[in-house]
Formats: structure tokens, C-alpha cells, sequence
């Protein structure tokens, strides 16, 4: 589980493909701190460390992918020297700055425009037409692995805003309109759908 609020920017120096795709990531985190097996979300996919170390560029650890990730996020197209926002998992007791994120991948959103706004600056996205019904302003979005506010939704598009500090911490700094995303909706946003989903099937049963 994971709250969306990134705490590095990791970048691929190695891809080994096998039958899993191996991914060795330079990381700021302290490889000691890490124990195989934990989860680490990579631009909000929740892949599992399977060897870390120190090496001649630093820190780094190494996560496997399986063709159902490459296939359903950008994990796909990552190259080495691509950019990573980084969240390790949440522990009892940590802050919970952003939302509930599960790392769970739903579908991949594609920036249409990047537009200023004082410091900030407003990203528009085209996604998924089965997931919009999910997406709901002044809700909780996570893009990339980050936490963000909704500000405003159309048919198909969506809007949020994105202050210059979140720009400078995060890989939204270097993105271009046209990069493709990964996209979580809100957890609480699914289940009150599937709620409502549940209520009218219930009253369909009833005036049967």
C-alpha cells in the first residue's frame, strides 16, 4: 500500500529480458534499509525487489516484470536512463500525505496538454473511456505514482494541477504533452461505484 507522495527519483541503468523483464534502478534510497521482497511503486507500478546493492553509480536494486505489466502500463516502453518516481511501501504509522494507493495499475492515460498557470502548471489527459466514470472533480487521482487532486473533467478528458515544487521532486518536471501515464483511479471512488452497481441490481431482483 502507498499514499502517492514520491520520495525519489529512481533511473533505469540496466534491462535484462528473460522470461520475466529485469529492471535495475539507481535509487538515493539506502539498499540496507531495503529487504528483498519489498514492494516499491515505480511510476505507480508495485513491483517487488529481487536483489539491491552498491555499485560504481550508487545505489541501486533490481525489480522483474512480468508481460502482463509490460502489456498493461508504460512499463513496456521504459528504456535505460528512463526516469522513475519512486514510493517505497507504506509502515504503520507513516504520515498519510496523499491517498490510499494501491500500486495496481487501471489503465494508461496520454498528456494532451500542458498548459501554464502562475508557478503551476495544468496538465490535461485523454484516458480510458471505461474509467472517466471513476474520475470525479476535486477527487483523488494517482498519475505516474503521484497523488494528485482533480480539478476538472469533461466526456473524456481530465484536468489537474501541478504546483512547481511537485515539478521539481517528481519526473512531472521533464513531462511533454503527448508522454503516456499510468493510471489509478481512487480506490473509494471503485467501490462506491461497485456499490451502486450492487443497489441497482438488487432493486432490479425486487421488481422482478
Amino acid at each position: 500500500m502507498f499514499t502517492g507522495i514520491i520520495t525519489d527519483i529512481g533511473r533505469i541503468a540496466k534491462i535484462t529480458k528473460a522470461g520475466d523483464t529485469r529492471f535495475d534502478i539507481l535509487t538515493s534510497y539506502d539498499p540496507e534499509t531495503i529487504a528483498l521482497g519489498a514492494s516499491i511503486a515505480c511510476s505507480g507500478v508495485c513491483l517487488t525487489v529481487v536483489e539491491k546493492g552498491t555499485g560504481a553509480d550508487g545505489h541501486w536494486f533490481a525489480m522483474e516484470a512480468s508481460k502482463e505489466t509490460l502489456d498493461v502500463t508504460t512499463a513496456g516502453q521504459w528504456r535505460e536512463g528512463s526516469l522513475l518516481n519512486l514510493e517505497r511501501a507504506l509502515k504503520m504509522g507513516d504520515e498519510l500525505g496523499g491517498h490510499i494507493v494501491s500500486g495496481h495499475v487501471d489503465g494508461i492515460a496520454k498528456i494532451v496538454s500542458i498548459v501554464a498557470e502562475g508557478d503551476s502548471q495544468r496538465y490535461s489527459f485523454e484516458a480510458p473511456k471505461n474509467l472517466m466514470g471513476f474520475i470525479a472533480p476535486k477527487g483523488s487521482v494517482t498519475l505516474d505514482g503521484t497523488s494528485l487532486t482533480v480539478n476538472q473533467v469533461s466526456a473524456q478528458n481530465f484536468g489537474v494541477n501541478l504546483i512547481s515544487h511537485t515539478q521539481e521532486v517528481t519526473t512531472w518536471g521533464g513531462a511533454r504533452e503527448g508522454d503516456l501515464v499510468n493510471l489509478e483511479i481512487d480506490v473509494l471512488a471503485r467501490y462506491v461505484a461497485r456499490l451502486k452497481e450492487v443497489e441497482q441490481q438488487d432493486e432490479g431482483d425486487i421488481n422482478v
